[in-house]
């Protein structure tokens, strides 16, 4: 069976390395074909072929992967391009898999479920890994009062050399976006929204411990309250959030960042330039943070929920930690979203995933065959 990856960046890389070396064929499709064919000569791909495609050429992509009739597509572009994507592959009667959010692709549902194809996005390491050990995780709860998803990409210690203990393993103008993006969260029972400038301020982060590691910064990440509903969770609920993690005094340096306007987007001039101050930073500051050859970075999950079983109080936490693999030089982070997406594919290939669709890694991923398949890639789950 044959599997078209498009967008051969740092996570697409991985996703091509594990569909290779499980077997597959694997057409590796970006704009700069020669750049694609160095880095899987680099992973030791000996099955994948590269290829030039530009996906913002539209008519040029419907007709590549009509061409290529391939049996999934897996979409590793911006998410600007992800609905283009999907319906190239619909049009071609290939499955289609991403790690992007659903948003672009939901209003796809009824042609995918039509024509017999699994629409399977958010499958990357969040979203995608953490969904499903939420769902393992409040499998085992009668009544379910509250539930936090933790999320992070950081330097190992001893890597994090520089004044914002943090470094670049995707694009840091993406991080910055995240940054300014406003979190909704439910406490106490009541939503609170939270804009954009302030989750970094004190009243919105936390600290917890993860053993091994020691203490770890939260802070609120996205949308949290709409999982109450992908979830099933019902009236019992109190608290749901959902957070990155960093070293210890990275949310007090954003938060006086934010607050000055660096993460804007409103260009301001400069002797007579109009220039967007996040884009600035973005530009000063990602050469300063990159790995060297032998650092390594640390990718963590962690799902905790609370609540009643079998009448009695029941709390649960399940972590999940990754380190970058200095042999292929894959960043933890490309191993945990890149890796996810190819298992992904491959469970639908496989016809463990069969439900026609746009799915949810929350709702519609196999528990245990995924964590096997995790487990394999040396990325293990500690449950306590």
């Amino acid at each position: 069976m044959k599997a078209l990856v498009l967008g051969i960046g740092l996570q697409g890389r991985a996703v091509v390395h594990d569909l290779d070396r499980c077997g597959f064929e694997v057409i590796a499709a970006d704009v700069d074909a020669g750049a694609v064919s160095k880095s899987l000569e680099q992973l030791g791909c000996s099955k994948a072929r590269a290829v030039s495609l530009d996906v913002a050429r539209g008519e040029q992509l419907h007709a590549f992967v009509r061409d290529t009739a391939p049996s999934v597509v897996v979409c590793m572009v911006p998410p600007a391009f992800q609905e283009q994507v999907a319906q190239a592959a619909l049009d071609a009667g290939a499955h289609f898999v991403s790690s992007s959010y659903t948003g672009p692709v939901a209003s796809l549902d009824a042609q995918a479920r039509a024509r017999g194809l699994v629409m399977l996005p958010e499958i990357g390491l969040d979203p995608g890994i953490d969904l499903v050990m939420a769902h393992s995780v409040l499998s085992e709860f009668d009544e379910v009062v509250g539930l936090h998803m933790y999320g992070g990409g950081i330097p190992e210690a001893g890597a994090d050399d520089n004044p914002l203990r943090y470094k670049v393993t995707w694009t840091f103008e993406g991080v910055l976006g995240a940054y300014k993006r406003p979190a909704k969260l439910l406490r106490e029972g009541v939503e609170v929204s939270i804009d954009g400038e302030r989750i970094f301020r004190p009243e919105n982060t936390s600290t917890i411990d993860v053993p091994g590691l020691g203490p770890l910064e939260a802070y609120p990440n996205g949308d949290a309250v709409h999982y109450a509903s992908l979830f099933g969770l019902g009236p019992s609920l109190r608290d749901l959030g959902r957070f990155a993690l960093r070293w210890p005094g990275h949310c007090a340096f954003w938060s006086t960042v934010a607050a000055l306007g660096f993460l804007r987007d409103e260009p301001i001039a400069v002797d007579g330039v109009q220039v967007p101050p996040r884009k600035f930073v973005a530009r000063l500051l990602e050469p300063q943070l990159r790995f060297a050859d032998q650092e390594r970075d640390l990718a963590i999950l962690r799902v905790r929920a609370w609540g009643t079983r079998r009448g009695k109080p029941h709390e649960v936490t399940l972590d999940l930690i990754d380190r970058r693999d200095l042999s292929t030089g894959l960043y933890a982070m490309n191993r945990t979203v890149g890796y996810s997406a190819s298992i992904g594919a491959q469970m639908i290939l496989r016809g463990e995933i069969t439900a026609p669709g746009v799915l949810n890694p929350a709702r519609d991923i196999p528990i245990e065959p995924f964590f096997k398949e995790l487990r394999a890639r040396g990325m293990e789950l500690v449950r306590r």
